[in-house]
């Protein structure tokens, strides 16, 4: 008796069909390989297919009840088929003929025909046809004249605002509440958790803090910025506008505030003298931080830290606008920065008599907004969207606009 007759596996007998129609029974120890029954079945219903050494890999087998195709490398045991199971007995799709060089040409061309056109082909299309497009200089510069005016009517609004709340008796709690808001809020604050998983890495923690700063508390941009900048021997050194010597001079500044506080209680207007050392602490804490990735940039283009400094701070923290104002003539000022609107000029006189506008002056969040705006224009958005002070600026910016088309 043959050894491999003795430990042969159990005989399954298979039912076997073709898409022609036949239809056999195979018997098969469980241990057969799929590659091996696809075989016999050739052999059962192709006589001489065999010859052919691809017939085999041509044809597929596939279980009929659970429509899975067999891995012709495993057993039948190992596909879990049973006794008197189906099989179908399926050859392959014939692969898709590769494309003719000419078919590749032609399908090339049309993707190219359907490319938009470029510069030169637009120039050359519409030379004939009158000009009706607006100068980009000309628009830009009176995007820059809206910014500068929105910044004198938010200073001379300002005023306004302040001598009407100091009407308020609870002007003074309202504001002492908003200045604990800013002291939550303030924008040095670096984010705890991207700040530990720096420090966890084994980078020092000064240097992580700036990283982050440096890339808006990016970890992943931050982590690269101290790997990339790991033997700088500069890399230590302050951001520029954050110098240890202005935290020095706003400490100062706080304790002759401190000072200057009981002196003015001792004059008799206690609650007016308070609300006003409220404004400046609001606006000394919302004083301009400029973009440090910005600075550094235009400071490697040859600029001065501080010509940097006033050209962020005029064009609202904008790379290349901040560019073409040191290239050009540097107008507005940063002293053109802190001047009010004329109070006597239609443009304000019509902000002023507006309904909406005169109702957000006494509520302090819209003092609160425009102080903010004023130092960080960044946040106007945030403002824009609020439901108390959104209206306020719509009206403005609508204000703003009619009249100056007219």
């Amino acid at each position: 008796v043959q050894e491999e007759k003795i430990f042969a596996g159990k005989v399954l007998r298979l039912h076997v069909c073709t898409m022609e129609g036949a239809e056999w029974l195979e018997e098969v120890p469980e241990d057969t390989t799929v590659e091996k029954l696809k075989e016999r079945c050739l052999k059962h219903c192709v006589p001489g297919s065999l010859e052919d050494p691809k017939t085999v890999t041509h044809h597929k087998l596939i279980h009929a009840t659970s429509e899975k195709v067999l891995t012709d490398t495993k057993t039948v045991l190992e596909e879990n088929i049973q006794d008197r199971d189906v099989l179908l007995l399926i050859k392959k799709r014939a692969p898709p003929p590769l494309p003719k060089m000419a078919d590749v040409s032609a399908e090339e061309k049309r993707k190219q025909e359907q490319k938009a056109p470029d510069k030169d082909a637009i120039l050359k299309a519409t030379a004939n046809l009158p000009s009706r497009s607006v100068d980009r200089t000309v628009a830009h510069h009176n995007m820059r004249d809206f910014q500068t005016e929105l910044r004198k009517i938010l200073l001379s609004l300002i005023e306004v605002a302040q001598k009407l709340l100091a009407l308020n008796p609870e002007a003074v709690e309202l504001f002492k509440r908003a200045n604990a808001m800013l002291d939550e809020d303030e924008e040095d604050r670096v984010d705890e958790i991207a700040l530990r998983q720096l420090t966890e890495m084994g980078f020092p923690e000064s240097r992580a803090v700036k990283a982050l700063r440096l890339n808006h508390m990016s970890v992943t941009q931050a982590m690269e910025w101290l790997i990339e900048h790991a033997d700088d021997p500069a890399v230590d050194a302050p951001l520029p506008g954050q110098t240890p010597s202005e935290a020095t001079d706003e400490a100062g500044a706080s304790s002759a505030e401190a000072t200057a506080g009981p002196s003015a209680e001792a004059g008799g207007e206690e609650a007016k003298d308070e609300l006003t050392e409220l404004f400046k602490k609001i606006r000394r804490k919302r004083k301009f931080h400029p973009d440090p990735r910005a600075v550094i940039a235009l400071m490697e283009m040859g600029f001065d830290e501080k010509e940097v400094v006033d050209a962020l701070k005029v064009n609202n923290n904008h790379q290349n606008a901040a560019c073409e104002w040191l290239l050009g003539d540097r107008k507005p000022s940063p002293e053109d920065l802190y001047k009010g609107i004329d109070t006597n000029s239609p443009l304000f006189q019509a902000i002023l008599e507006n309904p909406v506008v005169q109702l957000g002056l006494t509520n302090p969040k819209t003092l609160l907004a425009f102080e903010d705006m004023l130092e960080n224009p960044m946040n106007s958005t945030q403002w824009m969207n609020d439901p108390e002070t959104g209206p306020v600026m719509l009206q403005i910016s609508r204000i703003f606009q009619t009249l100056n088309r007219t």
